[in-house]
């Protein structure tokens, strides 16, 4: 009976120190972005996002100064934040396996 030789695996260099520090900071950079979402603020976003929650809310004050309703807008504004949310979060969750 013949013997299968094992995977290769590849080599990868160590990381420095300099690569540590800087994977350290953007972790810890990345870890602050969920909450502020969560706070409502902009600044996490990407500009995809915040064009899609900033129309949202502009078309809900033009629907209400027209005495419509804005349910459609809202849901499209808690839907861009979610979405947003679930991408910070995954972002955050790769970090410490690129370590």
């Amino acid at each position: 009976m013949r013997r299968c030789r094992p995977a290769r695996v590849r080599w990868e260099h160590p990381r420095s120190n300099a690569d540590l520090r800087r994977l350290d900071r953007e972790i810890r950079a990345t870890s602050k972005k969920p909450e502020a979402m969560r706070r409502g603020e902009l600044w996490p976003l990407n500009g995809r996002e915040r064009r899609a929650v900033l129309r949202a809310a502009a078309s809900g004050t033009y629907r209400t100064a027209r005495g419509r309703s804005t349910s459609r807008d809202k849901t499209q504004m808690v839907s861009a934040s979610s979405a947003a949310e679930m991408r910070l979060t995954a972002e955050l969750n790769a970090l410490p396996g690129e370590r």
